[in-house]
């Protein structure tokens, strides 16, 4: 058996672990990112937790093959740098380079959306299509695409525009796929709709949780408030809209929802399928559409399956 550590780089935790070829973990290991440090500093972290994890495992050392990272930010993919990451303040960062010297080991680094995608196709949600995206809808929207076991590199599916001139998005645009159906999105129309009708059940519900979330709609929605329900058809239009625009011109065959949204599960989906299903471009299958399973795990193991082939 192969083995391969797979390291997840967030802004507030480090995760490193030990994989084996079908996406199992065998060990893991977390530490703070503590993202206000030089980036040499948390790199020694990064380290120590890849070792820590490979001691943890009881695996030979010998039979581990690479490592694979995904990383927030603008990566050189084929060069192993992080050319820049606003949140972790980094800057052309030569994280591979400096990882093999380090360990041993020849490193692959990808982006942490398309290593979390590629984690759901070898383990999760998507396992055994071949051909998936993953769309997570959390404070931004965030996309890859899996093409018989690859990842397609440069996937920014979340600035594409969905309604011309409308809302500003923050890249500079308007109208992006990312205003209207990230987690910022909804939460903005729920709150727009408190203001509108500030004594019905979606204020008392977003009162009751003690401020609004993704899922207060939801919930004031299964309490049978009509006016949310209303919100969850506009959201969901615009969430068909997007995604039936990526299956007129992809194709995938299964689409997974992660993020904060996705986890409302067939409150989401049962909707969203039924609008996809209408709108797709006649004679392309409708791919199937599914919530994430993996969680953070995701990236783990995704980053771990992008170094197989080094």
């Amino acid at each position: 058996m192969k083995y391969y550590i797979g390291v997840d780089i967030g802004g507030t935790n480090l995760k490193a672990g030990v994989v084996d070829t079908t996406g199992q973990i065998i060990s893991e290991s977390s530490v703070p990112t503590g993202a206000d440090r030089p980036q040499d500093v948390v790199l020694e972290d990064i380290i120590g937790a890849v070792k820590t994890s490979i001691d943890s495992s009881g695996i030979d050392p010998k039979e581990i093959k690479a490592i694979g990272m995904g990383s927030p930010g603008m990566i050189e993919q084929d060069k192993g740098i992080v050319v820049y990451n606003n949140n972790l303040g980094w800057k052309d960062f030569h994280i591979g380079e400096k990882m093999t010297e380090s360990l041993g080991l020849p490193a692959r680094l990808e982006n942490d959306a398309d290593a979390a995608a590629l984690g759901e196709v070898v383990a999760g949600s998507a396992k055994g299509a071949k051909s998936a995206m993953i769309i997570t809808l959390g404070t931004g929207v965030g996309s890859g695409y899996v093409i018989d076991g690859k990842i397609f590199r440069g996937c920014e599916f979340g600035h594409m525009v969905i309604a011309y001139g409308g809302r500003q998005c923050t890249c500079g645009r308007k109208g992006c796929f990312e205003t209207y159906c990230s987690a910022t999105g909804l939460i903005n129309m729920t709150k727009e709709a408190i203001d509108e009708h500030p004594y019905g059940i979606l204020a008392s519900t977003a009162r009751k949780a003690g401020g609004v979330s993704g899922r207060t709609v939801f919930d004031a929605a299964d309490d049978g408030d009509t006016f949310a329900q209303r919100i969850i058809d506009e959201y969901t239009s615009y969430l068909a809209c997007g995604l039936v625009n990526l299956i007129n011109g992809l194709q995938p065959e299964v689409i997974s929802i992660g993020g904060g949204i996705g986890k409302q599960g067939e409150r989401l989906l049962a909707p969203l399928r039924g609008k996809v299903n209408a709108e797709v471009y006649k004679g392309i299958t409708p791919p199937k559409i599914v919530s994430c399973t993996l969680g953070y795990k995701a990236g783990l193991i995704g980053a771990a399956m992008a170094a197989r082939d080094l």
